[in-house]
């Protein structure tokens, strides 16, 4: 456990910025991190719309770069295209929302949220940071592997992932490295949150960002062990000669396959699906709390139904258990099992709706202010909400049984996950950069990034939807130039790709204005620039080392704004009652 009375003796450069223990540190090389990741995973997807508007012609300046191996005279083969979509799936998900959304902004905020000097296992935090980077690399490195990376989906399904090429073990080896890394991390979450809240942080006086992180953490607790297991056992599988999801019967390219056979591909999709699913509310609720957070500073209001939303928060957790079997409609299940998911996940939909409806509620009658943080927080709500409408007919067999392999799913995908949490982690960014570097953010750049991105990102993932409707299936190489279903909406992949294009010129001004305002941003005038009443807002700017200046206790709930008869339209919790 760490200690609360922490020194102030100036540590070495590798103790302060490469093996800090220091949880604020930690979760700025989470941040940067995992932003290096989410670009990188960006280009990849930025390479394959080229091949989906244009299929067949070479890719403009940079497709010499890639060798003759992957694009002989600049043009995609299908090997790589391959490669590219399970690397991006892979990449935005395990190494850039999920490490974004916990790893950093879960780090930095949650111990100084419920005044504690650090993390639990501080120890265990490094450590947990360390075995993401190395993940990372492992993952990234695969692309300079024999037959390049991995190239079996994001959701490297058996048996086609057990015979692919190397990249494929690397991809299993930077699995479980990612995986030991949440579960570090998770324990740690779970620890802290309950054994080092401040005098007077109650559980119903925690914010709601603390709330989503401990149920954030309990998910990552539960679900990602049978993944763990899942890609050990596919490894020996690839390595040692085991036959857990490979089939007897196989051929390939004429030849039967020896193995030993008798393994289920199906035990690799319940195991996957059982992390997977969950995943998603991994991704949705730490940014369902920094959306809270910011909306109820830039409204001057306290959240509308906050128990209810806390109540809502613990049952997606639990629900999101029992869902996982409705990403396998197509595998024949029974009719009873069906039904059984069926009916979960439309009850999932309910506390979803739940605290949607109070943030919107929240906004009624309050007196907002239309910053960079709080348009990003505004645009979550119908971005997200589109998301999860449009998931409800891929919860009914008889509908996903259409939808499934068709481009809807993506579309559905990333409604959730791009407008949806990546915007709400924006906000997040803009909402806590003055507490972490002592300035704001440049408010016009904000906008000129706000704005395009969320054009852009409609532009998208709405012509997706329409392909998808149209039956355009997800798997086309060729973006369905030889799919008959595809030749009345294929002039939407220019559409898309172009979009795709803009979104990344719609990045430059937020990589320009996140540097240039570390050393020339306005300087905030105070520790509590926005006026808030959580505790982070009460520490000196920035944190220092234990994070308070002197013991802190909590007096009051987290968000007591506009309170009739008070002097001012906010108070901190650790303002005394008279």
């Amino acid at each position: 456990m760490s200690d609360t009375n922490h020194s102030s003796h100036k540590q070495s450069f590798w103790r302060t910025y490469i093996f800090s223990t220091d949880h604020k540190m930690i979760g700025l090389q989470y941040g940067f991190t995992s932003l290096i990741f989410l670009f990188f995973g960006f280009c990849l997807v930025m390479l394959m719309r080229w091949q989906l508007a244009f299929p067949g012609q070479p890719v403009p300046f940079i497709g010499k770069f890639f060798g003759e191996a992957n694009m002989p005279g600049g043009v995609m083969l299908p090997e790589f295209y391959n490669q590219l979509g399970a690397m991006h799936g892979t990449i935005m998900v395990f190494l850039g929302v999920v490490p974004l959304a916990v790893g950093a902004f879960g780090n930095y905020i949650v111990p100084l949220q419920i005044g504690a000097p650090d993390m639990a296992f501080p120890k265990l935090n490094m450590a947990s940071y360390w075995a993401y980077f190395l993940g990372g690399v492992t993952m990234l490195v695969s692309f300079f592997a024999p037959g390049g990376a991995a190239n079996s989906g994001w959701t490297s399904y058996p048996p086609l992932s057990n015979i692919a090429t190397m990249g494929q073990t690397m991809w299993l080896f930077g699995m479980v490295l990612l995986i030991t890394s949440s579960l570090l991390g998770a324990v740690n979450f779970i620890v802290t949150i309950i054994q080092l809240r401040t005098k007077g942080m109650t559980f119903m006086r925690m914010p709601f960002f603390v709330w989503a992180q401990l149920v954030t953490a309990f998910i990552l607790l539960l679900a990602f062990p049978p993944l763990e297991a899942a890609g050990v056992l596919q490894l020996m599988d690839r390595l040692a000669g085991t036959s857990f999801f490979m089939p007897s019967g196989l051929v390939i390219s004429g030849q039967p396959l020896t193995i030993s056979g008798g393994g289920s591909p199906l035990l690799w999709q319940h195991l996957f699906w059982f992390l997977a699913h969950p995943e998603v509310y991994v991704l949705i609720l730490p940014a369902m709390g920094i959306v809270a957070e910011v909306i109820a500073n830039n409204t001057r209001k306290p959240l509308w139904g906050l128990r209810m939303m806390i109540a809502s928060i613990l049952i997606l957790g639990f629900l999101s258990f029992i869902v996982w079997a409705h990403h396998m409609y197509l595998t024949g299940m029974g009719t009873v099992i069906s039904a059984f998911f069926q009916t979960t996940t439309m009850m999932i939909s309910i506390p979803s709706v739940i605290i949607l409806s109070s943030l919107f509620i929240t906004l009624w009658g309050g007196s907002i202010r239309f910053n960079a943080p709080m348009l990003f927080a505004l645009a979550f709500l119908p971005m997200f909400g589109i998301g999860g409408l449009t998931g409800l007919p891929l919860g009914l067999a008889i509908a996903d049984i259409h939808l499934h392999d068709t481009y809807y799913v993506i579309g559905h995908f990333h409604y959730v996950v791009a407008p949806g949490t990546i915007f709400a982690l924006f906000a997040g960014v803009y909402y806590w950069f003055p507490k972490v570097t002592g300035r704001k953010l440049n408010e016009a750049l904000g906008r000129l990034h706000f704005w395009p991105s969320l054009i852009a990102m409609n532009f998208i993932f709405m012509p997706m939807m329409i392909q998808g409707l149209a039956g355009v299936s997800r798997r086309l190489y060729d973006g369905g130039a030889s799919y008959a279903h595809a030749q009345g909406v294929l002039h939407l992949n220019v559409v898309m790709s172009v979009a795709a294009w803009a979104l990344a010129i719609a990045q430059i001004p937020f990589i320009i204005n996140l540097f240039w305002s570390i050393k020339s941003g306005e300087r905030v005038k105070s520790d509590n620039p926005w006026e808030a009443t959580t505790l982070e807002w009460s520490t000196p700017t920035p944190p220092p080392h234990g994070n308070f200046s002197t013991p802190v206790e909590v007096y009051r709930g987290p968000y007591e704004y506009s309170v009739p008869g008070a002097q001012k339209d906010f108070t901190p919790q650790d303002q005394p009652k008279v």
